[in-house]
């Protein structure tokens, strides 16, 4: 086995034990939300939505729509630079296949 390789299957092996690592700290974690609220996954799941900020009472319309507008900016954020990467993805192969205009 050549030096090149060593190297890939340590970075692989430690890759591997830090995901192993965090895959268990997000399990137990998990499992510790879950027993906190008597395995009830949809008040755990509220009260993540609450914590987030993502589900609240709001006193009037004015603060529940300046939420909304919150949420709206940050989806057209995502439009705006997920489409042009998007187009460009999906046209890749048409450019070397269109014809060359010469004037």
């Amino acid at each position: 086995m050549d030096t090149q390789q060593k190297k890939t299957g340590i970075f692989f092996g430690i890759v591997t034990g830090l995901a192993g690592a965090f895959g268990i700290w997000a399990i137990m974690a998990f499992i510790t939300g879950l027993s906190s609220v008597n395995f009830q996954v949809g008040e755990m799941t509220r009260q993540f939505l609450v914590a987030t900020g993502n589900l609240g009472e709001y006193e009037t319309l004015v603060d529940f729509y300046t939420h909304i507008k919150g949420v709206e900016y940050l989806m057209a954020g995502a439009f705006f630079v997920a489409f042009p990467l998007y187009f460009k993805y999906l046209n890749k192969g048409e450019a070397s296949k269109r014809a060359k205009v010469e004037a």
